[in-house]
């Protein structure tokens, strides 16, 4: 599990995805994202928008992101 440190209250989904190299461009996060591909602590997260606080756990292809 990869850890990644919050540098202010919380990160959107997509900025959060970009910035642990998940993917490439915020386009391709909005589509992994809409598609379903990606959960936040254990669920599906539609909202590429959503905040993302310390103590959350995103999924995706595999890979799991702690947020401290």
């Amino acid at each position: 599990m990869e850890e990644f440190k919050l540098k202010g209250e919380y990160i959107k989904l997509c900025q959060l995805m970009k910035a642990v190299n998940l993917i490439s461009n915020g386009s391709d996060a909005k589509f992994e994202i809409s598609e379903g591909l990606v959960k936040v602590n254990g669920e599906v997260a539609l909202e590429r928008g959503k905040k993302i606080h310390p103590g959350d756990i995103v999924e995706y292809k595999g890979k799991q992101i702690h947020v401290y």
